[in-house]
Formats: C-alpha cells, sequence, structure tokens
C-alpha cells in the first residue's frame, strides 16, 4: 500500500509539500469522517460517489494496478465529477502496469484532473512518470525530496510524445 505518513513529501506543481491525504484500506466498510482529503477504492467510490462528492474535503481514487479504470465507467460515462485527484499505486519500481493506467486515464478516459504517483515511486522514474501525464507524485520514504524535484530535468531532449506535450508541424 503506499504511505499514509502525513508527513510524508508530495511534489505537486513541482513545488514540495506536506501530505495530508489519507488512505481508505480496501477492506474498510464504513467512509472515514469528514477530516482530510482521502483517498479510496474504486469500489467504495462507486457504492459511495453520492456522499464522498458531498464531502468538504477532497476525494481521490486509488487505483491498484491490477484494476481496470475502465471500471470508473458507468453505462459508458466516466465517473470522475467530484474527483480532486487520481492516484496510482506502484507496489515495486518495477511494476509498469502504472504507466500504462496512466496512458488510458488521460487519452482514452480524458482525465484532465491531477494524476498522482505513490507506492515504490523511485526518483529514477519521476521523468518519465511526468511524461506520461502523471502532475504529483508522493516521494518514497527514505528518498531526498530535493533530489526528486531535480529529476525533472534529468534529460533535455525526449524521442517520445509525452502527454500534454504540444507538437507543431
Amino acid at each position: 500500500m503506499p504511505e499514509t505518513n502525513q508527513t510524508a513529501t508530495l511534489i505537486r506543481g513541482h513545488q514540495l509539500i506536506d501530505n495530508p491525504w489519507h488512505v481508505v484500506e480496501p477492506d474498510q466498510q464504513s467512509l472515514p469522517e469528514d477530516e482530510a482529503p482521502l483517498l479510496v477504492p474504486i469500489a467504495m467510490w462507486l457504492q459511495h460517489q453520492d456522499a464522498l462528492r458531498a464531502r468538504s474535503q477532497p476525494v481521490g481514487v486509488l487505483i491498484q494496478p491490477h484494476e481496470d479504470p475502465y471500471a470508473l465507467l458507468q453505462e459508458g460515462v466516466f465517473q470522475g465529477a467530484g474527483l480532486s485527484t487520481i492516484a496510482i499505486n506502484f507496489p515495486a519500481y518495477t511494476d509498469g502496469r502504472g504507466f500504462s493506467i496512466a496512458q488510458m486515464l488521460r487519452n482514452e478516459l480524458h482525465w484532465e484532473g491531477e494524476l498522482r504517483a505513490v507506492g515504490d515511486v523511485l526518483i529514477d522514474t519521476i521523468f518519465y512518470l511526468a511524461r506520461c501525464g502523471f502532475d504529483s507524485f508522493l516521494v518514497k520514504p527514505g528518498h531526498d525530496p530535493e533530489k526528486a524535484l531535480a529529476a525533472f530535468k534529468t534529460f533535455t531532449v525526449a524521442y517520445q510524445r509525452a502527454y500534454r506535450e504540444v507538437v507543431t508541424l
């Protein structure tokens, strides 16, 4: 599971901020109090989306690598209204399914909100995650947040197109 420690560092908008988000465990049956931003499993979002949309604190969905982002479709409609973020868990840095999920969310489901990488997100992968459409990153405990910020400048030239990259003809 991703880090739930409130002191973990979050990169959002190329800035370091404290992470106020709480992760709701998949086996939790009831909704937590409306005291902090929440990341909830897809199943909880789909079951309680009206109540979650009514919260005063932001709500996001946490997608595990074995889950299908198309589960967020109901009757052909993407159920993203009311979500402030979608987080994708990387349980191991060698698990690349999150990159594919990000591409599906951005390019096929047209998610334009915040897309967060959580879990075993190494500094070495931040540049590539950003090119796939991630715009926030939970810095793995033990990693230097300043070095994580510097990772955005790892390369100055890329051969592949990136999400939100403008192509001029």
